[in-house]
């Protein structure tokens, strides 16, 4: 194994825009609420022939981690390449708080420096596309896609870089919604009257499902009740993963029809761990770790498989090497191809819905540290959404008849430990506390002091109250306005040009020459011809868009 993680940096190390001669277009496809339950990582109930080819093609990296168990927080990472303790975006979700004017809800205001990714990528030259999923807590900004399409439930768009206009290459992010949690309600399930819309078309879609696994052959977690709707609900999963199996090899089908394989490079991942309770919203790695899988064109380190450990916020860096584009300093990740290895990656819960708590983990190769900040509530909760599942209901029953054991009893019980340590080589199922083992003081204490290190070197925004939060980003709790731009004439290679800006604090500023006309980002002054008029609007992470602005140039 460690020939072949030598083996995987040395043929990608250097990695630049001179190994393609041009930028290459950049295809990422990620699946939802999934670990890596894939036949490449070993698992040998899943069905997934398109991915498991797909890593036969690429580097399989086996130490990916979330920074959250739980979408909307990790997206944040994700699209940012910042922790979302940094950004105030750690909550799930920023929408469902109710505020003191009687409002609900928030968009963070992040720090004034960051820009997502995609913006950094169309910035340097790329037309960007999204399918479905954003969820990034800080709003929508219009200036990160040239082209956004797609909900929860639309029909799969799977040669989604054909909605671009061509001439530049593309980063086509297409998010695969069948893993989602929502997939694992039966046909004849009841939800709860205010998700009832959102279930009706989730039973819909169970018809596009294939039953390809028997319940009797999954693995039930030794935290779980052993009963045939919890293995039922298990086998749903597998059988959803073989569908979203289906939808990666549409896609890659499409890229290879329209003769993009040789220029794209393909990344497939999963937005957290699995859609499963104890798993989905936890740190424990069965909520943070996922599959990651990179293509490159001349398939260089094919089948190779990559150990080091990757955090979320390492995705943005790596897009942004992979286009040549220059890395910001307010990156707390790094490129995934780089010399620069981590020690540790890091993780944190807060807020579910309504449901308070506050949980920190840290973890290296093999050992996980988790310190629960709130330990006199239980972990487990009412939690409406989560609660409408078959393993959960299965949980819940098992609990008021009594019947279940103390490692499935753990999660209901308070006070919880304050500290947790486990050693996932030998407990992957993370169930065996070591915290209070003599011969675990040491490693314990480490693991403790960079935990503390790290909340302190991203600025942890957890440490005040998120009411408090909120009124410091949104004064009196009312969203703040994005100044709108304005307009200045200079020369630009002796041509008559227009400066575009915004007082707004490094605010995000688009434009076009008409209405109807696709937005620009805007990079530098645009030239005008007489007659001619300019639009523009600006948009300031977490505050709202700018008016759209006119100017006529006579």
């Amino acid at each position: 194994m460690r020939m072949l993680r030598w083996l995987t940096f040395t043929v990608v190390a250097g990695l630049s825009l001179t190994a393609w001669g041009k930028q290459p277009n950049i295809l990422f496809i990620v699946a939802e609420d999934l670990s890596p339950r894939i036949g490449t990582y070993g698992d040998e109930i899943a069905k997934t022939p398109n991915i498991d080819a797909l890593a036969e093609q690429g580097i399989r990296f086996t130490n990916v981690y979330a920074a959250a168990g739980v979408c909307a927080p990790n997206r944040s990472a994700l699209i940012s390449g910042m922790y979302p303790i940094s950004m105030g975006t750690h909550q799930m979700r920023t929408s469902q708080l109710p505020l003191p004017n009687g409002k609900t809800g928030y968009e963070a205001v992040t720090p004034a420096q960051m820009k997502a990714f995609p913006e950094l990528l169309r910035r340097a030259g790329y037309e960007t596309v999204n399918f479905a999923k954003k969820d990034y807590q800080f709003g929508t900004p219009s200036t990160l896609w040239d082209k956004d399409i797609g909900n929860y439930f639309s029909p799969l768009k799977a040669d989604l870089w054909n909605e671009l206009s061509g001439g530049k290459p593309f980063f086509a992010m297409i998010n695969l919604m069948s893993t989602h949690e929502g997939h694992l309600l039966t046909e004849d399930g009841k939800a709860a009257e205010k998700f009832k819309g959102f279930t009706d078309l989730i039973k819909k879609d169970l018809a596009r499902v294939q039953a390809v696994t028997d319940p009797a052959s999954v693995t039930v977690p030794p935290y779980y009740p052993d009963t045939p709707v919890v293995r039922r609900s298990i086998a749903q999963h597998y059988d959803n993963i073989h569908y979203m199996d289906s939808q990666v090899g549409e896609i890659l089908a499409a890229l290879k029809r329209d003769g993009l394989n040789d220029n794209t490079i393909v990344v497939w991942t999963t937005d957290h761990g699995d859609a499963l309770p104890r798993a989905k919203r936890s740190v424990y790695d069965t909520g943070l770790h996922i599959p990651l899988i990179v293509r490159f064109p001349d398939r260089r380190g094919a089948g190779t498989q990559n150990d080091r450990l990757i955090s979320m916020v390492d995705f943005a860096p790596t897009f942004l090497s992979f286009a040549g584009a220059p890395l910001p300093d307010f990156l707390q990740g790094t490129g995934i191809f780089s010399g620069e290895q981590r020690e540790y990656i890091f993780a944190a819960r807060d807020r579910m819905d309504m449901v308070p708590d506050k949980v920190r983990a840290v973890r290296d190769l093999r050992f996980k540290y988790i310190r629960n900040d709130m330990p006199e509530l239980p972990y487990f909760r009412p939690l409406v959404f989560r609660d409408m599942f078959p393993v959960m209901i299965a949980w819940w029953e098992g609990l008021n008849k009594q019947s279940l054991n103390p490692a499935q009893q753990f999660y209901f019980e308070a006070p919880r430990p304050g500290d947790e340590l486990y050693d996932t080589d030998n407990d992957p199922w993370e169930t065996r506390n070591l915290a209070d083992d003599p011969s675990q003081r040491a490693r314990l204490s480490r693991m403790k002091k960079a935990l503390k290190n790290w909340e302190v070197q991203v600025h942890d925004k957890s440490t005040e109250p998120e009411t408090s939060m909120v009124g410091a980003m949104w004064p009196g709790f009312e969203q703040p306005v994005t100044a709108s731009p304005q307009f200045k004439l200079t020369e630009c290679n002796r041509q008559v040009c227009v400066a575009i800006t915004s007082s707004s604090d490094n605010a995000s500023v688009a434009w076009r020459m008409a209405a109807g006309e696709p937005w620009q980002l805007y990079t530098q002054p645009v030239p005008v011809q007489p007659n001619s008029y300019i639009e523009a609007k600006a948009v300031r992470y977490g505050y709202q868009e700018s008016n759209v602005e006119q100017y006529h140039h006579d």
